[in-house]
């Protein structure tokens, strides 16, 4: 029989044999009619599989599940896993084919306005939404290429061109006056950031076994560190006497707040000082850029600057460091003594330019 109840259940069954393996299964419904057609678009189906070569659709659900178990090594699986949770509200109950251009552009454009209305008008969402568009791209590339689920992309994922030309730090006079607002608990990983440049998650997640007082330098290990290279940072003694603040605070870590380690430095408190100083347009990340800026201001190399804050190449440090208006002052001065560092002795030289141009 095609379908029957069982005692212990109200809905309908299915039952069949498909090249002499016996398919049973729930039909999900009460309704018999329902239950038929189930039986029948099962039973197509496999034939399209067995004799056409037709693929069986594939969920999204398992397609992110096979992801996660593969890439259980990835370095930022952690942060993969959070998109797929967001995403599970618009692909949670699709198949892979069933992926199409319009559900890409609903969660492009939903995730657009929640970043524009969380971080507001002047928010540059790109790099955020490129990583959405990655993450699916590449899950259904593994789809196609290595689990042989679906034959063709069933939607086209393109990236949006990034604007990586923001460029923001603040002055030494401006750090003090955020540094001043801030609750104590936040201004030692702040002081620390600017002090040394290490980026917001290793200081928050700063174990006292990755500090060494005999030698003055924190060592990131591996695993905790971006590049995955282990990170050395010399200590100047405003980091020292940060870290020496926070001794006996905690066994393992480094910062806290009422006893449990810190987890996150950009809140409302840092919001709230960010006001109280006047600095606008400022995230957490921007004080490596300020670091980085106030050294190259007073004279560090750009390879030490490199090598000091762990970047893979000198055309990301010169990202991240300007000049200060002082600094350029100063530079191009060397042109007045170049000239003689004579007012009138330029003056002259403009003047008889001008004369000649006239002239001829």
């Amino acid at each position: 029989m095609a379908i029957y109840k069982r005692k212990d259940s109200p809905v309908w069954w299915i039952r069949f044999t498909h090249n002499g393996r016996r398919i049973q299964q729930s039909s999900g419904t009460l309704e018999r009619s329902k239950a038929l057609e189930l039986h029948d678009r099962l039973k197509s189906s496999l034939w399209e599989q067995a004799r056409l070569g037709v693929k069986p659709p594939r969920a999204w659900k398992e397609a992110a599940v096979r992801w996660c178990e593969e890439k259980h090594a990835k370095r930022d699986l952690k942060g993969d896993i959070e998109k797929l949770q967001y995403l599970d509200r618009f692909l949670g109950s699709l198949t892979l084919d069933e992926i199409s251009d319009d559900v890409l552009e609903l969660i492009i454009r939903t995730k657009r306005a929640e970043i524009i209305a969380k971080r507001g008008a002047k928010a540059r969402p790109a790099a955020t939404l490129n990583r959405f568009r990655a993450l699916i791209r590449s899950i259904l590339r593994r789809a196609i290429n290595k689990w042989r689920w679906i034959d063709r992309m069933p939607c086209v994922i393109e990236l949006e061109e990034e604007n990586n030309a923001r460029t923001r730090w603040i002055t030494p006079d401006q750090a003090r006056k955020l540094l001043a607002a801030l609750p104590d608990h936040q201004r030692v990983v702040v002081l620390l950031a600017l002090a040394t440049g290490l980026r917001q998650s290793n200081v928050l997640n700063l174990e006292w076994v990755e500090v060494d007082f005999d030698l003055g330098e924190i060592l990131i290990p591996t695993e905790k560190a971006k590049g995955k290279k282990p990170i050395h940072v010399t200590l100047n003694e405003t980091a020292l006497q940060v870290l020496r603040s926070q001794l006996g605070l905690h066994p393992d870590k480094v910062f806290t707040y009422r006893g449990l380690p810190l987890r996150n430095a950009n809140n409302r408190a840092w919001r709230k000082a960010l006001k109280t100083a006047g600095i606008t347009d400022f995230r957490w990340h921007d004080l490596r850029h300020t670091w980085a800026s106030w050294l190259y201001q007073q004279g560090t190399s750009l390879h030490l600057i490199k090598e000091m804050g762990a970047w893979e190449s000198l055309e990301m440090v010169q990202r991240y460091i300007h000049a200060s208006s002082k600094q350029r002052r100063q530079h191009a001065r060397i042109i007045d003594v170049e000239l003689g560092s004579g007012t009138k002795l330029v003056r002259d030289e403009v003047l008889l330019l001008t004369e000649d141009t006239v002239t001829n």
